[in-house]
């Protein structure tokens, strides 16, 4: 049986979602508007549900392929599917690759999902390379059953911001691959597969997970509001 989260939630009202131009501010947050979250379009993946799940949780997502909004809104995601080389293709198309890596180095917050997980690390057997912005490569799933597809629990491995109020919970994972930070402490969650795999990360200003938070019901809508909240104080 799966371990299920629920909590009050207030009402929302809808934000706007598509790749839409910013004012000069850049994203920023202004009286009256909302935290916006630029989605990196690397052109693979429908990003239409992690946007409803993000307005859900209280932010206003951009799905763009503008260097300039990636680089400068509050809080940038690497999200969708598909494989390291190809994603990473699909962010150098754009210029976005290096956008990332000039925000995380003046200190804003950036946060991979799924495959975004990966590409925050180097490189990987499937192909390619990442980001860099961890260390650590990423292999193919040493496990009988391949892909890892399906809920699994998660267990935190140490106090962090992503996966509070979420530890035993059930979460939805679908993947072949992940990360193997070489800084252990990088890890702040995992999960049994054939084997402990990392499902969370968190360093500084880089996060990830390798679930669908957008799939994954009460547990991921918190997972990402503990996103939001995290990106407020990284």
């Amino acid at each position: 049986m799966r371990r299920s989260v629920s909590w009050p939630r207030n009402k929302r009202h809808r934000g706007r979602m598509g790749d839409q131009a910013v004012s000069d501010t850049a994203g920023r947050r202004a009286p009256g508007h909302r935290w916006t979250v630029a989605i990196a379009d690397y052109g693979a993946g429908n990003l239409r549900s992690l946007s409803s799940a993000l307005v859900r949780a209280g932010v206003e997502p951009l799905v763009t392929t503008d260097a300039a909004v990636v680089r400068e809104a509050p809080l940038a995601v690497i999200a969708g599917v598909g494989h390291v080389e190809s994603a990473a293709a699909g962010l150098a198309r754009h210029g976005l690759d290096d956008a990332l890596r000039e925000r995380v180095a003046a200190g804003r917050p950036v946060a991979g999902i799924c495959v975004g997980l990966q590409l925050l690390f180097g490189a990987s057997e499937e192909g390619g390379e990442g980001l860099g912005l961890l260390a650590g490569p990423v292999r193919r799933l040493r496990a009988r059953r391949v892909p890892h597809m399906g809920w699994n629990s998660l267990a935190s491995t140490r106090a962090n911001t992503l996966t509070c109020d979420v530890d035993g919970c059930d979460v939805y994972f679908a993947h072949s691959f992940a990360a193997e930070p070489s800084d252990p402490a990088v890890s702040v969650a995992t999960v049994e597969h054939d084997g402990t795999i990392v499902a969370a990360v968190e360093s500084g200003v880089v996060a990830g997970v390798q679930f669908h938070p957008e799939r994954s019901a009460a547990a991921g809508a918190r997972v990402l509001e503990n996103l939001v909240r995290w990106s407020r104080s990284a």
